[in-house]
């Protein structure tokens, strides 16, 4: 018996090529799905309608089992887990704003945000989940197979065990898709990341009361519904795998093309399947990313270290919220919480409330026919490793009003007066529904028209698609507004696959 040598073509598998195959079929044959969107809308609706929970808001002296820790004024919970609002110095000498304070959370846990991914007639199909945040401001919407923090899932609260969390626990008797670290929003969380897995399963699945088989087509669909997919959900959808690294052309696999993606016509679509495939090249070579970005990051000089809460400037506190000075940026609030849908009926804890709405945006442009994404090197004071890749918009429009004019972002004014054959993608999506209270975004692609020049300052770049999908592969390079703006990207390269409201 002869065996193939370590490294010969007959030793190798390419499970990432397979992946990156199903996941494209799953995509651009959405109308072979399980069941129809329209069906997933009566679900949902049916759903929704018979989840009777009630969030209240409630002053801090009303939370039970949380407390402001003297003397240092930090808002603790008994149990020492879950998470704590505590403050956070940040100096950066060179910044337009060269030093502040403010409350961050500490949620030093790393959470599970988990899809788990069935084959059902040839097409990969996640299973997703109806679930109730109290910050959401519609209630429910669509989450990961599994969303929970450690305290959640190791049952803290003394509630019911989370579903399907096995899966992603013992995820090696499976098929691995992705598994990654990956931060949250460096402006209100210090240093938290989750763990981001993606795992296919060939065993037998129960579908549970308020689960759902939904294509990756189908998923990409509902994402141009206001509200609808959870910022977990988003975070865990960006890093699908869907770059081929086959040599043989766009998408293939053994030889035959694995999804039937056009790339010869002049639409968004078609750019953007040239923009997956590194076959078509790029812009900027990986080495000169890795050296701009790695030198960005190294050359940083801001620095952030938590304070005591009471001690943090510019903010004051009241009965019912922790506000800063001038009304702007956020408020640390408390909510009361009742519901028959969580681990556990009833509980109360502080929030987050942004003032004002979000902006986050992609500018794109096709250079060379292959679509490329503007990103920018964005610093914010809770990551880990001090900047991160971002949108090339990221802000909170009203904040300005109290800002250095230095502040204010470039190309903001280019993405809110784009015209209206230039905006791709244009939808309003909630952040993280069980820290931030009736906190969203809206979320932007925006196309450059192909004639306009426009030269990279230092701290943006031109990436393909296949680029940043090779990056958020790895911990700590995209931000979470990035990730979601990444899943949004992906949402352009196929069919709807049936009625997305």
């Amino acid at each position: 018996m002869t065996h193939a040598l370590p490294g010969s073509a007959d030793a190798l598998t390419k499970p990432e090529t397979r992946s990156a195959a199903g996941i494209a079929r799953s995509i651009r044959e959405a109308d072979r799905a399980v069941s129809s969107l329209r069906e997933f809308h009566a679900w949902f609706a049916a759903y929704v309608e018979r989840e009777s929970s009630e969030i209240r808001r409630i002053p801090f002296n009303k939370l039970k089992g949380w407390r402001f820790e003297e003397p240092h004024g930090n808002l603790v919970h008994e149990s020492g887990k879950f998470f704590s609002v505590q403050g956070l110095r940040f100096r950066n000498a060179s910044g337009a704003v060269p030093e502040w304070d403010q409350p961050i959370i500490n949620q030093p846990e790393v959470g599970v945000l988990g899809i788990l991914v069935k084959e059902f007639d040839g097409i990969p199909h996640c299973l997703m989940q109806a679930k109730m945040e109290p910050g959401n401001h519609n209630k429910v919407q669509i989450s990961p197979t599994v969303q929970a923090t450690r305290s959640n899932y190791t049952r803290v609260h003394g509630g019911r065990p989370v579903p399907y969390l096995d899966f992603f626990r013992n995820a090696s008797r499976h098929q691995v898709l992705a598994d990654v670290l990956q931060s949250e929003q460096g402006s209100w969380f210090y240093r938290k990341r989750n763990r981001n897995i993606i795992v296919a399963t060939s065993d037998d699945v129960e579908l549970l009361d308020g689960f759902y088989w939904l294509s990756v087509g189908q998923l990409h669909a509902l994402l141009s519904v206001d509200d609808l997919v959870n910022m977990d959900s988003r975070s865990v959808m960006a890093c699908f795998p869907l770059t081929s690294p086959s040599p043989s052309g766009p998408w293939a696999f053994d030889g035959a093309p694995a999804a039937p993606w056009p790339v010869e016509d002049a639409s968004i679509g078609s750019a953007l399947a040239r923009s997956l495939d590194p076959g078509y090249g790029a812009l900027h070579s990986p080495g000169s990313v890795r050296n701009w970005f790695t030198g960005a990051r190294g050359g940083f000089t801001g620095e952030a270290h938590l304070v005591d809460l009471g001690s943090v400037r510019n903010w004051q506190r009241s009965e019912d919220r922790i506000s800063h000075d001038r009304g702007v940026f956020f408020d640390v609030m408390a909510v009361d919480v009742r519901t028959g849908s969580r681990e556990v009926a009833s509980w109360t804890q502080p929030m987050i409330e942004a003032r004002g709405q979000g902006v986050a945006a992609f500018l794109v442009q096709r250079i060379g026919g292959v679509l490329h994404v503007l990103v920018r090197v964005g610093s914010e004071p809770g990551f880990m490793d001090a900047v991160e890749l971002a949108p090339t918009v990221q802000c909170t429009p009203e904040n300005y009003a109290v800002l250095p004019s230095e502040a204010a972002p470039p190309f903001l004014d280019e993405v809110l007066h784009a015209p209206a054959d230039a905006v791709h993608f244009d939808t309003v999506l909630s952040e993280e529904g069980g820290r931030f209270f009736h906190t969203r975004s809206r979320y932007l692609i925006v196309e450059l028209r192909a004639e306009r020049e426009l030269v990279e300052p230092d701290d943006f770049r031109w990436l393909t698609v296949h680029q940043l999908s090779d990056l958020v592969q790895h911990s700590n390079y995209l931000n979470i507004q990035a990730r979601t703006l990444l899943a949004c990207l992906h949402s352009l390269l196929g069919p709807a696959g049936g009625e997305c409201t």
